[in-house]
């Protein structure tokens, strides 16, 4: 990555820890980086430009990161812990214009964690294609919820505690909800071929 649009994304987050995004000019991230403001118009179109990209760079650096694939905590808590961390900028994100960006880009967090590890688990099971995506998209959802009910509650629970309390309260459920689709397509081509 270039070392200005860094020094630009990780002037907004700081920026963004500190005060609402509607509250972000460019001139104060130019002022935090020590640049004039043509640097900034090199690299971005405007905030919102900068938002974005500031977000997918941070959900890409995560997933790279911090993301082992095994069971289901070892993928949520890290996840957990870096909202945790940048709290108060997802709050502030969260509660702005751009909080539609800031969803999509959850949604693709969430997809791409819950797809790698149900890819892992699911590998020497005959689930169907269709199975398979149905199984991604509830907790792909499920994952996206839970941080969306978080920052709805202004972040005011445990997050990590909650992860691990859900991960411990359902160990096994998505094994035994794989092999109950498998049993229930092996009935149903039984059943057909027996017309």
């Amino acid at each position: 990555m270039n070392r200005t649009k860094k020094a630009l994304s990780d002037a907004f987050w700081q920026l963004l820890e500190e005060k609402p995004y509607n509250k972000i000019t460019v001139q104060n991230i130019v002022e935090y980086c020590h640049v004039n403001r043509n640097t900034f118009y090199y690299h971005f179109q405007d905030i919102p430009a900068l938002a974005e990209y500031t977000i997918k760079d941070w959900a890409d650096q995560v997933i790279r990161n911090h993301c082992e694939f095994g069971s289901p905590i070892n993928c949520i808590t890290p996840i957990a812990q870096e909202f945790i961390r940048r709290k108060s900028a997802f709050i502030h994100i969260y509660r702005s214009s751009r909080r539609e960006a800031f969803i999509r880009y959850l949604n693709e967090i969430s997809q791409h964690i819950v797809q790698s590890y149900i890819d892992s688990a699911v590998k020497n099971v005959n689930l169907t294609p269709e199975d398979k995506s149905m199984f991604i998209r509830y907790y792909k959802c499920t994952f996206a919820g839970v941080v969306l009910d978080w920052l709805d509650a202004g972040a005011d629970y445990d997050l990590l505690a909650f992860c691990e309390k859900i991960c411990a309260s359902f160990e096994g459920s998505g094994k035994r909800a794989f092999l109950k689709q498998i049993r229930r397509n092996t009935s149903a081509k039984k059943a057909l071929t027996s017309l």
